[in-house]
């Protein structure tokens, strides 16, 4: 019966988890991760310091469109916290320490900007200045805008991954994306530069934090539910996305497209198919 593979499929899963979890797996160095949040508060002090709460937007804003907005879009989109859901189901199942890192992270990160932002209940963009004083891509958000989520969740996620993946390589690559996904969010027009700054040091710093409470709870690491549990969330996004889109037409057929990729690979990875042969084996 359906029952007794799916017993057995999540049987071999803990099992996997449990040699994933004794392998010999050198802590990742971290220290590093708060020079980086000590240099992005120094930047938002001093860009609030050099003008005021709006300072540096007209000027970032109007030099990003000299690129195409869909450019813009795609990495905009990768602050998403539907489309880091989807990328994880790729990332889980290899590398299960990395996984528990993102979701103990990525928790500490939601708790800071979900808290300060109607704590400030600051003003985008487009509740302070005129439509023609900006370029604006997408929807014309007004509230809540300090620190920018999109920051925030690329700060974590990729800040998570520069330290596991430690090739200088690799490294380069997840600090560029994350100030991408930041400055992306000026270039569409919904958030000033102190969100970001402020933004991706929260996220920087709660993936330093993050990393170390997976080192020390790795429990985690094994617990057969709770990995199903946020795949089963991420699956969910991955749907989400191919049914309604991303919000910006310009790149939801890539989106769609990702999160589709994302789902076939996470059907191989966990050897779903095999749930409906034994099914009928017995």
């Amino acid at each position: 019966m359906f029952n007794q593979a799916l017993s057995t499929w999540y049987a071999v899963l803990k099992n996997d988890l449990n040699r994933a979890a004794h392998l010999p797996n050198t802590p990742p160095e971290r220290r590093f991760l708060l020079m980086i949040t000590a240099a992005l508060v120094l930047i938002t002090l001093a860009l609030w310091s050099i003008g005021d709460y709006h300072s540096g937007f007209i000027a970032l804003n109007a030099w990003a469109h000299q690129y195409p907005n869909k450019y813009w879009a795609a990495l905009t989109l990768l602050g998403d916290e539907r489309l880091l859901l989807v990328i994880t189901l790729i990332i889980a199942r290899r590398s299960p320490h990395v996984f528990w890192s993102l979701i103990i992270s990525a928790l500490i990160a939601a708790l800071y900007a979900r808290g300060l932002k109607p704590l400030f209940d600051a003003a985008r963009p487009p509740a302070v200045l005129t439509s023609d004083a900006f370029y604006l891509i997408g929807n014309e958000l007004k509230r809540h805008s300090f620190p920018s989520g999109h920051s925030v969740t690329a700060g974590v996620f990729f800040a998570v991954l520069m330290c596991h993946y430690r090739w200088i390589e690799w490294r380069l690559l997840f600090g560029l994306l994350a100030i991408l996904v930041g400055f992306s969010r000026i270039a569409i027009g919904v958030h000033w530069p102190i969100d970001v700054t402020a933004g991706l040091a929260g996220g920087v710093f709660a993936a330093w934090l993050g990393i170390g409470l997976a080192q020390h709870y790795q429990w985690g690491i094994t617990s057969g539910w709770l990995h199903t549990l946020f795949i089963i969330i991420a699956i969910s996004a991955a749907l989400s996305l191919i049914i309604s889109g991303s919000g910006y037409p310009h790149v939801d057929l890539m989106v769609r497209g990702v999160a589709a990729v994302a789902l076939g690979m996470m059907i191989y990875l966990y050897k779903l198919p095999t749930l409906f042969r034994r099914s009928e084996l017995n």
